[in-house]
């Protein structure tokens, strides 16, 4: 089983395509951080192998592979897997593959570590993703897992406006892909730049921000906003999951040790293979 949605994977091949991610390396390193922050590098050494599940353009990739002997970089979509080597030209320690999470390319019990950020919840059956994961790393091997939240940790007026955006997305994702471009411009310059900018002015001057809607693109580039666009109202398959509903698809997969991070974005999990 393939467990892709094809048009789906066609769009992000498209979006990696028209956003490249070659923006400054101090942005990108902020925002992996937000990622990475609950990640034990102190286990990884020059003998270590992992993956990198959905590598998209490979914008993660490139602040791994300096610390291990091989990353491996699994994508679906063959326009994402080229952005990919272009963007990490300059390493020769990893390996592409052009398959699905469910495609077995590596060997059962042989990474030393993985991740999967933004992907999952993207594909038609999460949990059979979450097991394929589990199968590939050895025994304690770290994971590290981003999948969309459902705002339950949120004020009551996260999950209306999430709605009305969900209806857009329902409206917009089955476009053509330079429609869908324009239409994410747009709403950057009409919602996201405002309202984070806003959020940033609110936070200069004392105020609390953490529950002000896309306040986590307050300090941002335009060009995240506009990626980011893409993704909220051009992707067809999207799921959204509770913190309880991720650890009990880990838990399923034969994970344990289970940590949700407590910043944003929600939810980022690291855990270990029993």
């Amino acid at each position: 089983m393939k467990n892709i949605d094809k048009k789906t994977v066609e769009d992000f091949g498209e979006e990696w395509s028209q956003y490249n991610q070659n923006i400054s390396e101090d942005e990108l390193k902020i925002a992996w951080n937000q990622y990475f922050e609950i990640f034990p590098f102190e286990e990884l050494n020059n003998e270590s192998e992992g993956f990198d599940m959905g590598c998209g353009s490979g914008r993660w990739a490139k602040f791994v592979a300096n610390d291990v002997k091989t990353l491996n970089c699994i994508d679906p979509s063959e326009k994402a897997l080229n952005i990919a080597k272009k963007n990490l030209i300059n390493f020769s320690n990893i390996k592409y593959f052009q398959a699905s999470v469910n495609d077995n390319v590596l060997k059962d019990n042989s990474q030393d570590f993985g991740y999967s950020l933004g992907v999952l919840h993207h594909i038609p059956d999460t949990q059979q993703g979450i097991n394929a994961c589990a199968k590939l790393l050895k025994k304690d091997a770290p994971f590290l897992l981003y999948c969309y939240y459902n705002f339950e940790n949120r004020p009551y007026f996260f999950k209306p406006l999430w709605l009305v955006t969900d209806q857009l997305r329902k409206m917009f994702s089955p476009l053509s892909f330079r429609k869908k471009v324009v239409i994410a411009s747009i709403m950057s310059y009409l919602i996201y730049f405002p309202i984070a900018r806003f959020a940033l002015i609110c936070e200069k001057i004392g105020i609390n921000v953490s529950n002000f809607p896309l306040a986590d693109y307050r300090k941002k580039s335009f060009y995240f906003m506009k990626t980011d666009a893409l993704d909220r109202f051009g992707t067809r398959l999207e799921k959204r999951f509770s913190k309880d509903e991720i650890r009990t698809m880990l838990k399923n997969a034969g994970f344990k040790d289970i940590v949700f991070s407590e910043s944003e974005p929600f939810w980022v999990s690291i855990s270990r293979k029993t």
